[in-house]
């Protein structure tokens, strides 16, 4: 095999790892920082601020914010078409 891919590969693999670890890190804010959190974003409503009380790993954070961008992302759409695709 060539040496340069098998560098690669193992870089690749590393790196694959090293995200998984991330991801699946524990939840170690504060009390504090969690109150804090929750009171940010009671404005989104009691259930989603609710939710920054509770322990979630990183990629559970990740994907609220993914979901929360869609959905925002979905309204900006159907403003600006006024619930119209075709205009």
């Amino acid at each position: 095999m060539n040496k340069n891919l098998v560098i690669a590969s193992l870089i690749g693999l590393l790196v694959i790892v090293a995200a998984a670890v991330f991801m699946n890190m524990p939840d170690n804010r504060t009390a504090g920082e969690r109150v804090g959190d929750a009171v940010d974003t009671l404005p989104q409503g009691v259930d989603k601020a609710a939710e920054q009380l509770e322990d979630r790993t990183p990629a559970e954070r990740l994907g609220d914010n993914i979901k929360e961008g869609a959905e925002t992302t979905e309204q900006k759409a159907e403003n600006a078409t006024d619930g119209n695709p075709a205009t």
